[in-house]
């Protein structure tokens, strides 16, 4: 016989494996023992009945505590499965936003009833057959329910509550498991649980004090709760901050990608000849030679199932030799080197800036105000050169999107990154602001970035044209990357084009990298590409040839900057016009439930912000980074109302040039409605991506601009006391409303 210890060091029996009638002494008082294993253990004091007054409460009490265990566990594991299912609800993303605390709640009490089941099979008395027969019966309700939906889309969302069923019964489990243990091994163990209970309350509070006075704090600055303006609602305790970074992920495996078996080195010089190195001579290279996306027609641009199939198709595989010169294609701009069975990725931009030639918009779609097109408007405008002593040189623009990061998120897992970004604010040169109101106007992706890149969520006329093509239509050089296998125009904006044959890219951009974040070791070609463990949105380290992901992203970025920026001297030096540039990436690594893998990025920021402040180039940059709206899954959003302020709180950073800081305080002296610093009005009023918009149409415009557009940019302040509907925002998507004057 097994016995349990409890404080006083009496015994009462933890598991009874015999047939006959037994009797413990406890407190002084013998008590029959139950003999049935299969129905709830319960011991009767003799004189029980002394205290207690037969009566029909008694009587149900009985039924209930003789209840055979199979029929208990079977009524438990019903209520699990039930309720796993009413969470699997499906919808759009509306639906699933406005029932998500409903969605929560269910799988809370899947987890509940399963757990009291797992408890009856390890610390209570049973038979062996009937705790087997359990067991088999829990592990194909799992196997069934993960067939039934295993779907990793917000319409079929069965994975991902599988995973959060898990994030929850999993610890929950052990640390019931691990009190039980304890508790049979250790004298006096509930007075040493409850102390160090109080001691683990006392730092968890203290913690979340601290977090809390965090939530809201920047680079510079902080969210203040000032009269007037809007402010986050509910309450906000953010308890995802007590757990440790990785926590959410560790089972998930390492987040470092294990390098290359074989060492190669390649590069491209300036004439587009290729040179190879292989740490293993007698392997043979091959070299596959990427396709240019850029003039692709919107038809083949389909996200999934098209965009990478075509890429893999269109690849050009030809055996490499040291003996005669591997030119390429002008337009190539990488190709992924072969050498046994290791593989890297060599990028560049071409053609070169000298040969890239000013770029004529056509008639029927100009964006220029001098231009005859019906896209083109009049409205009133102002000429900087109306201002004494104002530099007229047209800024850089570079725009760095966060796919799903919040304000919070931001420092919380890029906390390298957000030191650098300190180091950035340097009055006299350049000067750092930051958006503590900053709103997205929609659940995900859609939304926000259609209202930053074209000004509107609902298109109102055919062919919406991106904000980079106003850019390209005035003589700037631009270029994108997207790290997602994806094109922005025809994700978000392709129903509005008449004509599929329309390229978008040829149209709007001189130079794109995209499809070498289309192959398979990175982006899946068969089955689902938006996985858990593998593709744009895997929890796991996304990882191609040895190397992160944005890794990739950053090489190309920066070898973008440097023959920009050596054009743009040449350019100078001779008295010439200087053509200036914008660039814009998005990077998806904040896109993932658990939020760690963002991780992954902060080294590889925080050396790009380095560059660009060490570089001189932020004296005439405009540099955005930012996100188009917080993380819209995972437990932290689920469950926490921090985690919906969250998700409507994108981060958003904006470094402006000294003279472009001057240019615009003057002007809102002069020409706005309140005498404010444009800047630190905006950094505590209520702004959304629609502000955004209109600062890249101003950029763009420069020297030039829209009246309009600059009263409704981040360079002018916009109202004090601003509310959701004046922005723009969905009264149900709102999170940051002014509060009822008492």
């Amino acid at each position: 016989m097994a016995y349990s210890r409890l404080d006083s060091g009496n015994s009462l029996p933890l598991f009874n494996n015999s047939n006959s009638s037994e009797s413990v002494t406890t407190l002084g008082m013998t008590s029959p023992v139950i003999n049935s294993q299969d129905s709830i253990d319960l011991a009767y004091y003799e004189d029980s009945s002394k205290h207690h007054k037969p009566g029909s409460s008694n009587k149900w009490a009985n039924l209930i505590l003789h209840v055979p265990k199979s029929v208990f566990i079977a009524g438990l594991l019903t209520i699990s499965v039930a309720s796993y299912l009413l969470s699997l609800q499906a919808g759009n993303l509306v639906y699933i936003n406005e029932h998500l605390g409903i969605i929560g709640a269910e799988l809370v009490v899947s987890v509940i009833s399963l757990t009291v089941v797992t408890v009856m099979l390890y610390a209570s008395r049973m038979r062996s057959n009937t705790r087997r027969g359990a067991l088999l019966v829990i592990l194909c309700i799992f196997a069934a329910l993960y067939c039934y939906d295993h779907g990793e889309r917000f319409e079929h969302h069965g994975f991902y509550n599988l995973l959060v069923f898990l994030a929850i019964f999993v610890p929950l489990n052990v640390a019931i498991a691990l009190f039980y243990v304890l508790w049979c091994k250790i004298d006096n163990f509930i007075v040493y649980f409850f102390i160090s209970l109080a001691i683990g309350g006392i730092a968890a509070s203290a913690s979340l004090v601290h977090y809390r006075r965090v939530f809201d704090q920047g680079t510079l600055g902080a969210f203040q709760y000032t009269p007037g303006e809007c402010q986050w609602t509910g309450r906000n305790i953010p308890f995802v901050d007590l757990l440790p970074a990785g926590t959410q992920n560790f089972w998930a495996g390492s987040m470092y990608c294990r390098p290359e078996s074989q060492q190669i080195k390649a590069s491209v010089d300036g004439d587009g000849v290729l040179r190879v190195a292989c740490e293993s001579e007698d392997k043979d290279v091959f070299v596959d030679v990427l396709p240019e996306t850029r003039q692709w027609p919107l038809k083949d641009k389909d996200m999934w199932n098209v965009f990478n199939h075509l890429v893999l198709k269109r690849v050009v595989r030809l055996p490499y030799s040291s003996s005669r010169p591997f030119v390429l294609n002008e337009t190539t701009q990488a190709v992924v080197v072969h050498c046994g069975s290791s593989s890297t990725i060599v990028t560049r931009v071409s053609p070169s800036l000298a040969k890239l030639p000013i770029y004529t918009p056509p008639s029927d779609s100009d964006t220029r105000p001098s231009s005859g097109s019906a896209l083109a408007q009049k409205p009133a405008r102002f000429n900087v050169s109306e201002t004494p002593q104002m530099r007229l040189e047209r800024p850089n623009v570079v725009y760095l999107m966060l796919d799903a990061v919040s304000h919070r998120q931001f420092y919380r897992r890029l906390p390298k990154s957000a030191q650098v970004l300190k180091t950035i604010h340097r009055p006299g040169s350049h000067r750092l602001f930051e958006l503590y109101r900053y709103h997205s106007v929609g659940f995900s992706t859609d939304n926000s970035t259609k209202a930053a890149y074209t000004g509107e969520i609902y298109p109102s006329r055919p062919n919406p044209l991106p904000i980079w093509a106003h850019y390209r239509d005035r003589g700037y050089v631009t270029a994108r990357v997207e790290t997602g296998c994806d094109d922005w125009a025809k994700e978000y904006t392709g129903d509005k084009y008449k004509s599929q044959e329309y390229s978008v890219g040829n149209r709007s951009l001189d130079y794109e990298l995209s499809s070498p974040f289309c192959l398979p070791e990175y982006y899946p070609n068969v089955g689902n590409a938006f996985g858990n463990f593998k593709g744009p949105y895997s929890l796991t380290a996304r990882c191609l040839y040895g190397r992160y992901v944005h890794d990739w992203a950053f090489d190309y970025l920066s070898q973008l900057r440097t023959e920009l920026r050596e054009h743009r001297a040449k350019q100078l030096a001779q008295q010439k016009d200087a053509r200036p540039y914008m660039i814009s990436a998005t990077f998806l690594e904040g896109h993932e439930g658990t939020g760690e893998v963002l991780r992954t990025v902060d080294d590889s920021l925080a050396a790009f912000l380095e560059s660009m402040r060490d570089s001189g180039e932020l004296n005439d940059t405009v540099l955005l980074v930012g996100a188009d709206h917080g993380l819209h899954m995972g437990l932290n959003f689920a469950f926490l109302q921090s985690g919906r302020i969250e998700h409507k709180n994108p981060f958003l950073a904006m470094s402006v040039p000294e003279w472009l800081h001057e240019f615009s305080e003057k002007y809102q002296t002069d020409h706005g409605s309140e005498k404010v610093s444009p800047f630190a009005a905006n950094e505590q009023r209520l702004v959304t991506p629609f502000e955004t918009h209109h600062t890249f149409r101003v950029l763009a415009d420069w020297p030039e601009f829209e009246t309009d557009s600059w009263k409704r940019s981040l360079f002018a302040a916009q109202r004090a006391g601003r509310t959701c509907e004046e922005a723009g925002i969905g009264a149900n998507f709102c999170m940051c409303k002014i509060p009822a004057t008492p």
